[in-house]
């Protein structure tokens, strides 16, 4: 057995499993603040990619000026979003708001294809080296890059829930909308912010993959991906998507090693999170740290 792939493949599993958990983050964030779940989050990496991408390669931008763009673009994005789709539809059943994510998601597709082609398209150069040696593994410098700012994200969510008057506000949404806006809670806000910083984290995702890997319409499936990160760490939880993230990074990486030894079937490393949530809705459908539903009749 190889022993040196398998710890490359871990260590690349848990680097991913941190923009995992970032990328579920924004679910869990959009649904604490809401109860709806996002399904346009992927076309949000996307968005983002192709974005910065044009920054850099049409307008010729350094990527020191071109990414801060990128970000500030998302932001104004994902309000212009909430408060021109999303905010007539607020005090509908969720099913119709979901179901417009999921019209989204197809409308951005088809847009991005429209505007930059369906084929892959390579960042240009940003680091002066692509990968760095690390105890004799090769790791890409983008993925280090996103491995900071993911802790950076991850550590500022957790702060934001706990401490933030926003924070704070968005799980008072949350709980019951009616509730909170009685208490002087801006309900219509909120649901902006929560969406902008979606939009924002998950464009920052989307550049660090597109940079690794080019951009394409494929980097929307991304976000189903995170799927299984969501229900295995509980769907109203910042922890479980962190825990969540990891295990199902890691989980992929180990899926590709195994087939490549000894199954040789083929695509597990996209498959193996999906099987995982098939058996996590089967025994644990809350999530390792997801609230249970109790109603009473």
């Amino acid at each position: 057995m190889n022993f040196e792939l398998l710890a490359q493949l871990i260590v690349n599993g848990l680097i991913v499993g941190t923009l995992y958990g970032v990328v579920a983050m924004c679910f869990v964030l959009i649904y604490k603040s809401t109860q709806v779940v996002n399904f346009a989050q992927g076309e949000f990496l996307l968005i983002g990619a192709w974005t910065c991408w044009a920054l850099l390669v049409k307008f010729n931008l350094p990527f020191w000026i071109g990414f801060p763009i990128t970000l500030a673009f998302m932001v104004v994005f994902g309000i212009l979003l909430q408060v021109v789709v999303l905010r007539p539809l607020i005090g509908e059943p969720i099913i119709s708001v979901i179901m417009v994510t999921i019209g989204l998601s197809m409308f951005f597709q088809a847009m991005m294809g429209w505007m930059f082609g369906a084929s892959a398209k390579s960042f240009p150069q940003v680091f002066e080296t692509q990968s760095v040696n690390l105890l004799g593994l090769q790791i890409q410098t983008a993925y280090l890059m996103s491995l900071v700012i993911s802790v950076v994200i991850m550590a500022g969510f957790y702060y934001f829930f706990k401490h933030s008057r926003l924070g704070l506000a968005m799980r008072a949404t949350a709980f019951n909308q009616q509730v909170a806006q009685s208490l002087g809670i801006p309900v219509k806000k909120v649901f902006a912010a929560a969406w902008a910083i979606s939009a924002l984290v998950s464009a920052l995702a989307g550049v660090v993959v597109g940079m690794v890997n080019g951009v394409s319409s494929a980097l929307s499936f991304f976000g189903i991906k995170v799927f299984p990160v969501v229900i295995l760490g509980g769907l109203d939880s910042i922890v479980g998507s962190i825990v969540g993230g990891l295990i199902i990074g890691v989980l992929e990486n180990v899926a590709e090693f195994v087939d490549s030894q000894w199954l040789h079937v083929g695509n597990m490393y996209t498959i193996a999170p999906f099987y995982a949530l098939v058996v996590i809705l089967m025994l644990k459908p809350y999530g390792l740290f997801g609230t249970k539903d109790i109603e009473r009749i």
